[in-house]
């Protein structure tokens, strides 16, 4: 019976070792550049300039294996994530950004790497989610081209934001 217990142990404690050592990596941006001609349409396509990005988006992640793409239900983001998931061969997933970072995605998620294509609001939001603190503040309505990347390695999280133009 006392190799049993201390076989079961030895397996529970491998199992926990094993799990604390997965990394998920999370790459954030916002849409984008949308088509800002009716100030009144609250779901905006892409702009050329924008449809130029999410090209350019996807050229960035193509040497970077991503193992899911998630996007808000609008058009814009859906236009931007949509290069970089064919790109990828992965189907979009859409996120409720009232919902982000909630245990299903955390679950989901753990020990992958991951886009997210948000808004100017939610993108920081999501990378303060994860971080647990608020390190990020509101985007500039302009900036189309930050890219926030959240990593968790075991206990360890960092952060980091890089302009990708």
């Amino acid at each position: 019976m006392k190799k049993y217990f201390l076989l079961i142990m030895f397996t529970f404690s491998f199992l926990i070792s094993c799990s604390s050592d997965e990394t998920t990596t999370y790459y954030l941006i916002r849409h984008a550049e949308k088509d800002r001609t009716d100030k009144l349409d609250r779901n905006p396509n892409l702009s050329f300039e924008g449809e130029k990005r999410a090209q350019k988006w996807a050229e960035y992640f193509k040497d970077i294996d991503l193992d899911a793409v998630y996007s808000t239900d609008f058009n814009r983001t859906i236009q931007t994530a949509t290069p970089t998931a064919k790109g990828q061969k992965l189907e979009i997933q859409r996120y409720n950004p009232s919902e982000m970072y909630d245990s299903i995605f955390q679950k989901t998620t753990i020990g992958k790497t991951v886009l997210v294509v948000g808004h100017s609001n939610t993108t920081p939001m999501f990378a303060n989610k994860i971080l647990g603190e608020n390190k990020f503040e509101n985007m500039d309505d302009h900036d189309n081209a930050s890219l926030y990347i959240v990593t968790i390695s075991g206990n360890k999280i960092s952060s980091k934001i890089e302009k990708v133009d």
